[in-house]
């Protein structure tokens, strides 16, 4: 079956912050084929469905932070208030209060973003431990290689070393 939207644009959306992994408010909106005041006002609705652990909301320094990173767009433009957050439990909850098909079908596509993402994480986490524990190993195992290179290194006794070649006295003539 294909996505309703591709995966890859859903996680290019997916942004890093406060130790979090989640997704604007605007971007959700444009992805749910709604106006982003419309989704805030379902929101706010339903605010008891929205715990700080589901949604925040960006203070004037992350928002800043956001507009430097990403440019000045008019998709930035003209907002009156701070944008919110949604953490991936913030978007599950979302498709309950969002009830259209689309929404329902977006947010399924989101969820799967997250997964993917956390998967992603997860192998790179797993491959770094690897790599750790290969260098602990083999940093034990070529200590002696490494000694013998540092000898190498070290500069030779500067001792003043005779001439080769053939000298002539000043008696001889």
């Amino acid at each position: 079956m294909k996505a309703l939207i591709p995966v890859e644009m859903i996680e290019k959306k997916i942004l890093l912050i406060r130790g979090e992994k989640v997704m604007l408010d605007a971007d959700i909106a444009e992805l749910y084929g709604v106006e982003t005041k419309m989704l805030v006002r379902a929101v706010k609705r339903n605010i008891d469905r929205f715990p700080s652990d589901f949604m925040i909301q960006l203070n004037r320094k992350e928002f800043e932070n956001l507009r430097f990173q990403f440019g000045a767009s008019s998709r930035w433009g003209g907002r009156r208030y701070l944008p919110y957050a949604f953490t991936e439990q913030g978007v599950a909850m979302l498709s309950s209060v969002l009830n259209s098909e689309r929404a329902v079908k977006v947010n399924i596509e989101i969820m799967r973003a997250f997964v993917r993402l956390r998967q992603m994480l997860a192998s790179n986490a797993e491959l770094a431990r690897k790599l750790n524990a290969l260098e602990k190993k083999y940093d034990q195992q070529f200590k002696v290689v490494f000694d013998a290179i540092k000898q190498l290194m070290i500069p030779p006794d500067t001792k003043k070393k005779s001439k080769i070649g053939f000298r002539r006295d000043k008696g001889i003539e």
